[in-house]
């Protein structure tokens, strides 16, 4: 079978001079490594910030974003005013960001959740409030839709005479090449506004493993390229060897002999855990990356073929960045795990293009045209 390879090729240089037209000018809190702001960039919006608490977001966001500015902030510290000096007079304003979304993951039991862990949703409503974007869009876990503050939030932007439009979506949709259900929410002050239209419907238009990441290097575990320091194995146990290799793609630990078989899936609680310990399959799309994706036993995160987990470099590929993103400092080792979270954590770029498609539509059809890429 004649592999096709799937390059994204995004270019955020490639809008950064309307300067004569009005434009989407967008900060981006909780940037993270900068998936988001580079989605939108990609489509026309001049990213002109992104604020991030975490200090190991500051490199990965500098290195691929150009003018835009890095705030090592915590959000709770910057104010409206602040954002409003960072807007270009005349230009049509965004808030964009994605708070951090582990009290409303699948991990997390929301009905116990403390306030205070949903406290950065509340701030980022009140920046709202007080600098009044004309555009916000904001990405989310699905479950955050059943929990209050999101209902606040709602009702933030209802006081602040925003047209919203919000549902669950899947990247692979948009043309990652990753199953990764989100809750996407656009608003406008400008006008009707609403969730981006797929352009890869339907699992027949999915990028899948192969199309993304076959052409790649092959590696051992605890292997890295010399051509790419995020193409990165870590390295395996015997135990974990010797699992991998009896794994067969989309199976499962089922398939192993029973000397394999982990204890904890033996008893009743764990039999039916069987997201862990897979390998992926070629054709279809990779699971959803999370922060500890690196690792073989933390989900279905075997290569399909190669004896080893995916390395952190796939894992970039899946959420949709360019092969050419650069997490670390040139001629400087990856640290698996920090790095692993930037992507685990990240906003797919293909997800903030489309993002950026279903903002500029909403602009009043001048400006639209003006304004929007290729215009």
């Amino acid at each position: 079978m004649k592999m096709r390879k799937f390059k994204f090729s995004m270019s955020v240089e490639k809008y950064s001079n309307l300067t004569d037209v009005p434009c989407i000018e967008g900060v981006d809190l909780f940037c993270g490594a900068g998936g988001l702001s580079y989605g939108l960039a990609a489509q026309g919006v001049r990213v002109i910030a992104g604020i991030d608490v975490d200090p190991a977001c500051q490199y990965p966001y500098e290195a691929n974003h150009g003018g835009a500015k890095f705030l090592l902030r915590d959000v709770t510290s910057v104010s409206g005013e602040e954002l409003s000096k960072l807007w270009s007079p005349g230009s049509f304003r965004l808030l964009a960001g994605c708070a951090p979304c582990q009290p409303f993951s699948s991990y997390a039991n929301t009905a116990t959740v403390d306030k205070a862990k949903w406290r950065l949703l509340c701030e980022f409503a009140r920046l709202v409030d007080e600098s009044q974007p004309d555009l916000v869009t904001m990405e989310n876990v699905p479950r955050l839709q059943q929990a209050q503050p999101f209902n606040d939030f709602l009702r933030a932007l209802e006081r602040g005479k925003y047209h919203v439009a919000h549902a669950v979506v899947n990247a692979a949709d948009y043309g990652a090449p990753q199953q990764r259900k989100r809750l996407v929410l656009v608003a406008s002050r400008l006008g009707p506004v609403a969730v981006p239209e797929p352009t890869h419907k339907g699992s027949a238009n999915w990028v899948t493993v192969r199309q993304a990441v076959g052409h790649l290097q092959k590696l051992k575990d605890g292997q890295v390229s010399k051509d790419d320091p995020l193409h990165i194995a870590s390295v395996l146990s015997d135990l974990n060897r010797a699992r991998i290799r009896a794994s067969k793609p989309g199976g499962t630990w089922r398939d192993w002999p029973e000397k394999l078989v982990a204890a904890c899936h033996k008893r009743e609680s764990g039999k039916h855990s069987s997201g862990v310990y897979g390998r992926m399959e070629w054709d279809k799309p990779a699971p959803t990356m999370t922060t500890l994706c690196n690792g073989y036993g933390n989900g279905r995160f075997g290569h399909p073929e190669q004896h080893r987990g995916i390395s952190l470099r796939e894992a970039a590929i899946f959420q949709s960045f360019p092969e050419t993103y650069r997490f670390t400092p040139e001629g400087e080792a990856a640290v698996i795990k920090t790095v692993g979270r930037l992507i685990g954590n990240a906003v797919p770029p293909k997800l903030g293009e489309a993002v950026a498609r279903a903002l500029y539509a909403s602009l009043p059809s001048a400006a639209r045209s003006a304004s929007a890429p290729g215009g």
